[in-house]
């Protein structure tokens, strides 16, 4: 888990202290997929929108595989989606880039509607802006490593020489140092999956997807393949969009998470807002295994202060994560301050911490 990635709710600002939000890399609005005869028909009109999966099956033949989805990923943000089988997450992702051509909504890449974009300039940004890491490697066999990574600079019409040195460039960034000349069939999976991993930020897109690619991959690979996502995101800062069923990888690796069911968004938050506040039993039965104590943060557990507590004793930030504040807090005679920006914003003591740590705390 990520816990110094995560972001606590955020808290009012003072008139005249707002900072500027940049521009969204990725904007979703409305969006929908649906399979079926006069499947456009479906999104237009709001009795047949209205409709649950299996009614929309049953009185129109149609299946909507992503329905009504609108989100922002900011630049450099780490933007997981996620559900279980039949949720729509891959059928979301690969409508982002057109993979899967959408029915309707608006898919906006840097201000710019996906869904008007011609072939050629589809082309030119799938080339060039934006990139995607899949479960299957879709590695050449008869290439070597370098050559498999220098492959889509090549489609790209980057010279021989550029195109190597950009290929040994990030070979070394994913940790294949020395691998250049081995064949895909001579790699492990973790290798070959870092071989494709190198292979998408060849090209230095703007936006990475990442549709379940390690899903196939030992726990043990996977963990470290999720470690290296973390690390590369810290040293390369890329905008990703990244596909899981799997919640204690999408706790690892992500800034927010999106839940989805039956094609809907469900909950979109960080963490500890997923923790700390599930919006229906389905969230709460997503979270429910997840230890409290290493996502929660202090800003939900901390009450106001009351009559008798001494408030001259250390101080700790709201987004402290309660694990990591255990130790100086159940060392404390007295209950501690939770200050930002120098306002006073609540009190923790032994009780809201051991609460957390022994399984019992909760939202709010």
């Amino acid at each position: 888990m990520r816990p110094g990635r995560l972001a606590a709710p955020e808290q009012p600002r003072a008139v005249g202290a707002e900072l500027p939000v940049p521009a969204p890399a990725l904007s979703v609005r409305d969006l929908w997929k649906v399979y079926g005869p006069k499947a456009d028909a479906v999104p237009r009109d709001p009795a047949l929108a209205a409709l649950s999966r299996r009614e929309l099956l049953e009185q129109r033949g149609c299946t909507a595989a992503v329905r009504e989805v609108g989100f922002d990923v900011a630049p450099g943000e780490v933007f997981v989606v996620m559900g279980l089988s039949g949720s729509g997450k891959s059928t979301l992702v690969r409508c982002l880039t057109r993979l899967v051509e959408p029915t309707a909504g608006q898919v906006l890449f840097q201000g710019e509607d996906l869904l008007a974009a011609d072939g050629k300039r589809l082309r030119e940004l799938r080339r060039h802006r934006f990139s995607t890491v899949f479960q299957h490697f879709g590695l050449l066999p008869h290439r070597q490593v370098l050559d498999n990574v220098a492959y889509g600079l090549e489609v790209a019409g980057t010279g021989r020489r550029q195109r190597l040195r950009r290929a040994q460039e990030v070979v070394d960034l994913v940790g294949l140092t020395g691998y250049e000349a081995s064949y895909p069939d001579q790699l492990s999976g973790g290798m070959q999956q870092r071989v494709g991993l190198a292979r998408a930020l060849a090209g230095d897109p703007d936006v990475l997807f990442f549709d379940e690619p390690f899903s196939a991959l030992d726990p043990l690979i996977r963990r470290d393949m999720q470690a290296e996502v973390v690390r590369l995101h810290s040293e390369v800062g890329k905008t990703m969009v990244f596909v899981t069923h799997d919640l204690t990888e999408a706790l690892r690796v992500g800034d927010r998470i999106l839940i989805m069911r039956d094609g809907r968004p469900v909950q979109c938050g960080t963490a500890d807002e997923l923790i700390g506040a599930p919006v229906d039993d389905h969230v709460r039965d997503f979270v429910r295994d997840v230890p409290r104590g290493d996502v929660l943060t202090l800003r939900w557990i901390m009450r106001p202060p009351q009559p008798g507590d001494l408030l001259d004793g250390p101080e700790l930030s709201p987004d402290v994560v309660v694990r990591e504040a255990a130790r100086p807090v159940l060392a404390a005679d007295r209950p501690l301050k939770v200050v930002q920006g120098g306002r006073l914003l609540g009190v923790v003591g032994h009780e809201e911490v051991l609460a957390v740590l022994a399984g019992a705390g909760g939202a709010p």
